[in-house]
């Protein structure tokens, strides 16, 4: 349910860029999303689509952009994507690391007419 609270974040920055543009009409909003947020896209266009008619934002395209997890290993310094479930570096066999990548949630751009 918190696609909600932010789908309503997402509306309320477009429209307020749209308007600081003087735009009549969004007709693409571009979101960066990480693959460690928990935010389903199918979720998020659900909420959209309940919430952008009669906005300036109504009919826009949503365009979801997915940032795979990347980690820097604490050991070797090693940058790697899990394998599923496998969090381990593979060039030194260590578990985790620090997240360097998705964790984005963001308004991309939007394009208006």
């Amino acid at each position: 349910m918190h696609e909600m609270a932010v789908t309503e974040d997402i509306m309320r920055i477009v429209t307020e860029h749209a308007a600081q543009a003087g735009a009549e009409q969004i007709t693409d909003i571009h979101l960066v999303i990480g693959d460690m947020s928990s935010f389903v896209d199918d979720s998020i266009q659900f909420y959209f689509d309940l919430l952008s008619p009669e906005t300036v934002a109504e009919g826009a395209t949503l365009h979801f952009h997915r940032v795979e997890i990347r980690f820097r290993c604490r050991a070797c310094g090693a940058e790697f994507s899990p394998d599923g479930m496998d969090w381990r570096c593979p060039k030194c066999d260590a578990l985790g690391g620090k997240v360097i990548a998705g964790k984005e949630f963001y308004v991309e751009s939007i394009e208006v007419t």
